[in-house]
């Protein structure tokens, strides 16, 4: 039977599922936008708001997007426990199903996502989430690579996906900087290696 991740599943996940302790923000992200200069970014998909937070510390202003309102109500105390008062501003918490949710076009200097779930229309998702992009740029893809034996199981198509099939969403404006399968240890998992599709690419100005 394919699951229907859709915003009851999420919401029954995060209400069934504890909060967690002291979320961190994911290794590709770090790795690939510690060096950029911050300015506006979106995170969709943003869960416990982990990324959000650490890119709010960099100096980011982050617009965070969720389909659960448990979710968002777990993310806004996590960045009111680790950000200072004026850092905790610069992020703006927002309750959409990212399925049909249309960001702003080219607004962005950064949009990241990291395992969402897109259902039938993964590629129409993630021209969305590019045309979100301003000249200049970055968008960051994050998933479940493929060969990841542990994320296997998921019962739902388009959960998987190599960086190669995301990137052949992208037109002649951009520029693919990072397209490759990476590891991950994950605590949630035992401590087992995880395998990423991960894909970042700059619009070109």
């Amino acid at each position: 039977m394919t699951e229907e991740f859709d915003a009851s599943y999420w919401e029954h996940r995060y209400r069934t599922h504890p909060a967690s302790r002291q979320p961190l923000p994911g290794p590709q992200l770090t790795a690939e936008t510690d060096a950029l200069a911050p300015g506006r970014a979106l995170d969709a998909g943003c869960g416990e708001g982990a990324d959000a937070v650490w890119l709010a510390s960099r100096g980011w202003r982050v617009t965070a997007v969720d389909v659960s309102p448990t979710a968002l109500e777990r993310a806004r105390e996590h960045a009111a426990s680790a950000l200072d008062e004026a850092q905790a501003h610069r992020i703006d918490w927002v309750e959409a199903d990212l399925t049909s949710w249309a960001p702003p076009e080219r607004r962005f200097d950064l949009v990241t996502t990291a395992y969402v779930h897109a259902g039938s229309a993964p590629a129409e998702l993630y021209a969305r989430l590019a045309a979100a992009v301003a000249p200049g740029g970055s968008l960051l893809v994050v998933g479940h690579h493929p060969a990841d034996e542990h994320t296997a199981p998921l019962s739902a198509e388009h959960v998987h996906f190599t960086a190669g099939e995301i990137a052949a969403v992208l037109d002649t404006a951009w520029e693919v900087v990072t397209a490759e399968e990476r590891t991950r240890r994950s605590d949630s998992h035992g401590g087992a290696t995880l395998h990423d599709a991960v894909l970042r690419a700059r619009r070109l100005p």
